[in-house]
C-alpha cells in the first residue's frame, strides 16, 4: 500500500471518532450523526493535523469537520443546472468548448462547503464503462477544445484510470489541453508526491497534451511544506497549477486573510484563477455564503495587495446560465456584472445590472 493510501486508510468517517477529538457536546450527537447519514464525512490524517484543535473558529475545522448548520434545507442540490447539461452518464456538455467529467464521487477530504455534497449516481467502476462512449462524444463535437477532469476529486481515481483517460483524449486532435480539477495538492499532496507511478504517467502524457491542474486553496493555513511540494512537483512535469477559491463565511471573508492567500499562491508558483461566490446549496449556503456586496469589497481590498499575477483572479458566480463575473458596485447599490462564459452563446460579455437587496449573497 503506498504512503496516500495510508493515509486515507487511516482517515476519520464517523462522528464517534471525531467526537473523541473534538469533544462534541452530547447532546448534538444524534444530529451530527443525521448529518453524517445524509452527506459524506471523511477527513485524512494529514489535513487533520492542520487543525488548531484549540481554536473553536479554526478556518480548516470549518472546512473539513461538520456543523449543525448543515441541517438546514434551504438552498439547491443542482445551483448550476448540471442535470439539464449531462450528455451522457458522468459527461456535462454546459459551454461549446468545454466539457465536464464527473469521473468518481470519491475525495481526499469532504468539504463541508461542498456544492456536490449530496452527489449520489453512477460508482467509479459505472462510469469507468461509458470512457470510450465520453471520447466519441467529444470526437464528434469538434467544437470543444478541452476536457476538465473533475469528480469528487479527479486524482481519487486509479492511476490506471486517468491512464485509460489520458490514453483516450490526448489522441483527439482538436483538443487543445486537458484539467484536471484535484484538491490532492491541498488535502493530500502524498497522493502527488509519494506515487512515482502517478508522476511518471502524467509526465509521459504531458509529452502528448497540455495537462493542467486546477485546485482549490481557501486559507493560508492549507499552504504547507507538503503542499508546497505537491505543486512543485506538478511543475516540474510541466504542468500549471491554476487555483480556484471558494469565498467562505468563517474561513477567508477577510481581505486580509484572502489577500494573503493570494500573494502566497503566486510565491509557490500557483496562478490565483477564481474567487468563487460560494453557492446556495443545501446544507451550505446559510453558514458559509457571504453577502454579494461585502464580497466584492473584501475580493476589491485583497486583489490591492496583488501584484500582476495575483490580479489576473477575477470573483466569478456560477449560475445556472454561465459563470458571472461580479465587477462592482454602482453608486444607487445596484451591483455590475458580466457574462465570463455563458451558456448561451447570446449572453457572451453581455454586462448588466442588479439592484441587491440588503445581504443578497445570489442572483
Amino acid at each position: 500500500m503506498k504512503y496516500w493510501q495510508t493515509l486515507l486508510a487511516q482517515g476519520y468517517n464517523q462522528i464517534e471518532t471525531l467526537q473523541d477529538l473534538f469533544g462534541f457536546p452530547p447532546e448534538d450527537i444524534p444530529a451530527l450523526q443525521e448529518i453524517q447519514e445524509q452527506y459524506p464525512v471523511f477527513v485524512n490524517p494529514y489535513y487533520l493535523s492542520l487543525i488548531d484543535r484549540a481554536d473553536p473558529e479554526d478556518p480548516i475545522k470549518k472546512m473539513s469537520i461538520p456543523s449543525l448548520n448543515e441541517l438546514a434545507s434551504i438552498g439547491s442540490f443542482d445551483t448550476s443546472g448540471e442535470q439539464s447539461n449531462t450528455v451522457l452518464p458522468g459527461l456535462q456538455h454546459k459551454y461549446r468548448e468545454t466539457v465536464l467529467i464527473l469521473s468518481t464521487n470519491q475525495c481526499a477530504m469532504y468539504c463541508r462547503h461542498c456544492f456536490r455534497k449530496r452527489l449520489v449516481g453512477l460508482s467509479v467502476n459505472e462510469i469507468c464503462s461509458y470512457i470510450g462512449d465520453m471520447a466519441d462524444y467529444i470526437r464528434s463535437h469538434e467544437e470543444i477544445s478541452n476536457v476538465l477532469i473533475s469528480g469528487g476529486d479527479a486524482f481519487m481515481n486509479s492511476n490506471e484510470t486517468i491512464r485509460q483517460y489520458l490514453s483516450l483524449l490526448c489522441g483527439i486532435p482538436h483538443l487543445d489541453l486537458i484539467r484536471f480539477g484535484t484538491r490532492t495538492p491541498v488535502v493530500l499532496p502524498q497522493r502527488i508526491t509519494s506515487d512515482p507511478e502517478l508522476a511518471a504517467l502524467l509526465k509521459d502524457y504531458r509529452e502528448k497534451k497540455q495537462i493542467f491542474v486546477i485546485t482549490q486553496f481557501n486559507h493560508p493555513n492549507e499552504i504547507t511544506r507538503e503542499s508546497t511540494a505537491a505543486v512543485e512537483m506538478l511543475l516540474s512535469l510541466g504542468i500549471p497549477v491554476r487555483n480556484q477559491t471558494v469565498l467562505l463565511k468563517g474561513v477567508n471573508d477577510d481581505s486580509h486573510v484572502l489577500g494573503l492567500l493570494l500573494k502566497k499562491l503566486t510565491g509557490i508558483g500557483v496562478i490565483p484563477y477564481y474567487i468563487f461566490q460560494c453557492r446556495p446549496a443545501k446544507g451550505v449556503m446559510n453558514h458559509f455564503q457571504v453577502p454579494l456586496s461585502d464580497g466584492y469589497e473584501i475580493v476589491r481590498n485583497a486583489m490591492q495587495m496583488q501584484n500582476g499575477q495575483g490580479k489576473s483572479c477575477r470573483f466569478i458566480l456560477s449560475h445556472v446560465t454561465g459563470k458571472i463575473e461580479i465587477l462592482g458596485l454602482l453608486e444607487d447599490g445596484s451591483m455590475l456584472f458580466k457574462y465570463h462564459q455563458a451558456k448561451d452563446t447570446a449572453n457572451a460579455g453581455r454586462i448588466f445590472t442588479k439592484k441587491l437587496s440588503e445581504g443578497q449573497c445570489w442572483v
